[in-house]
């Protein structure tokens, strides 16, 4: 082929995710190849290309011609399901690949795969990026969050696209070269881990307004909208507003109450919270979201826990499913307070995902810029959100800021909205809601603040069964005390031994 006839980049991989993209690339200007396994699926992608405005795409129907029809130094991106296909389409691939090219696997990768496949392809001399990519359907085709990480050259080969591919905001667009190994899919899937967080923390100010406010469909879909012109302006926030204004086309009412409340998923959020357990950093809000989870798939035990504890005296006065005003609840203030609480448990589950980040970075010398994640996120991705500006600030003001939380203005915010988060809190446990989410962000929150914590009882106790030892407040060194032979032991006092 002459070189004027080659693609300038290549996608296996043509899913709903995978044709966006595609498109998405020949949009802006770049002649791309794509190839399936399924020949069809190159069909409808190169008919999709002629009927969106006669784009740059052309088809491709085995590995060798695929890859053949790109330009020098080869540069394809896959995106097919994580695990075993991701092996197999890159075995298939590379058999025609030369030195230099690059594989770019966009789909969500667990971070540790992802070193070992730059391991693996780096002994036949190819490059290889873990990209991270958020924003679903809409955002492949229109403007993702792209997080790129493992070798920079194959990030500088395509970096011209990528700028040109991702959501654009006022400060760039949103992509940026992460760091080495698998740093591009770990932040996406502590991007994805907020995303749990998020999502639960907006389901409980729903369950609060909607059963202790006894608000109805459209006047959430109001609210909604109207917090999405304010500080909680996101697109999840967003399309929780379009989402209550939807009717049932197959019977009478709303769509979302004929919804299963069983919510399914697909890894990430567990990967975070296990990843937050081995580095020792408390994520109580993201793990709360995945416990939540968790007990929506057990549909048929809560109808019979529910039930059985009906039968056992438990009442409905506790507001469990009353779906009308509680007695005395002032809704306006209601509104509000739900508004201040949903932003401030906000507030701390961002602070926890970005202390993981930092503590997988510092473990593996990645150089992560928190403010630039940030950043990114602000355009293409689910989690993106007008105070995401706000936490770049922070990071750009003080980069090794310990937590969001004690950034002066998120540390202002935080104490200004506490009594209505409070209230809010109280409010749900009194009525029988569980709002585990906000109560997690309280207590992870309260729990920060305090210079003084009952864990001095915890480490006696541990002291005492185990003999683990303890540090003390008023003087260096490890302790050892007899705790069950001096206390009683009558009339004498208690001791340490160093």
């Amino acid at each position: 082929m002459e070189s004027a006839t080659l693609s300038r980049i290549g996608l296996a991989g043509l899913a709903v995710m995978g044709q966006n993209l595609a498109l998405n690339i020949a949009e802006k200007g770049f002649p791309i190849s794509v190839y399936n396994r399924t020949s069809s699926k190159v069909d409808e992608t190169v008919e999709r290309a002629r009927s969106e405005g006669s784009l740059p795409l052309t088809g491709q129907y085995t590995p060798r011609d695929f890859v053949l029809s790109l330009q020098r130094p080869r540069s394809v991106i896959i995106l097919v399901k994580a695990g075993a296909p991701v092996d197999q389409t890159i075995a298939a691939l590379s058999d025609h690949l030369e030195p230099g090219d690059c594989i770019i696997d966009g789909g969500n990768e667990w971070y540790e795969n992802t070193e070992r496949r730059i391991a693996h392809v780096s002994d036949k001399g190819l490059l290889y990026l873990g990209m991270g990519v958020s924003g679903g359907e809409d955002g492949a085709r229109n403007g993702p969050s792209l997080m790129p990480g493992g070798h920079r050259q194959a990030y500088d080969n395509i970096h011209d696209i990528l700028t040109k591919v991702a959501a654009q905001v006022e400060d760039g667009p949103c992509v940026t070269y992460i760091g080495q190994g698998g740093s591009g899919n770990f932040v996406k899937m502590v991007h994805n881990g907020i995303e749990y967080g998020d999502m639960q923390l907006i389901s409980e100010a729903y369950d609060v307004l909607k059963h202790v406010g006894g608000l109805s469909n459209s006047e959430l879909a109001d609210i909604f909208a109207e917090w999405n012109r304010g500080e909680l302006e996101s697109f999840l926030i967003e399309i929780t507003a379009d989402i209550f204004k939807v009717k049932d086309d197959d019977g009478e009412g709303f769509l979302v109450d004929k919804i299963l409340d069983k919510t399914g998923m697909k890894g990430t959020g567990k990967w975070t919270v296990q990843q937050a357990a081995e580095l020792s950093i408390a994520a109580p809000t993201i793990a709360a979201s995945l416990d939540c989870r968790y007990l929506s798939g057990l549909k048929e035990e809560r109808e019979s826990a529910a039930a059985v504890l009906k039968e056992a005296g438990l009442s409905d006065e506790l507001g469990l499913g009353l779906g009308r005003n509680v007695s005395g609840v002032d809704k306006k203030r209601l509104i509000d307070d739900v508004r201040q609480a949903l932003y401030a448990s906000k507030i701390c589950s961002y602070a926890q995902g970005m202390n993981l980040l930092r503590a997988k970075s510092n473990e593996q010398g990645w150089n992560l810029n928190l403010g630039e994640l940030a950043r990114i996120w602000k355009g293409g991705c689910i989690i993106r959100a007008v105070f995401l500006d706000r936490i770049k600030k922070a990071y750009q003001r003080n980069p090794n800021l310990a937590s969001l939380i004690v950034d002066p203005d998120f540390a202002r915010e935080m104490v200004q909205r506490q009594a209505a988060w409070r209230r809010v809190v109280g409010l749900a446990v009194s009525a029988g809601i569980s709002t585990p989410g906000m109560c997690a962000s309280l207590a992870y929150f309260d729990t920060y603040r305090r210079a003084r914590l009952p864990a001095n009882l915890v480490q006696a106790q541990r002291d005492l069964f185990g003999a683990h030892t303890y540090e003390r407040v008023d003087r260096p060194g490890a302790f050892h005390t007899e705790w069950t032979k001096i206390a009683r032991r009558t009339g004498t006092g208690v001791g340490a031994l160093n």
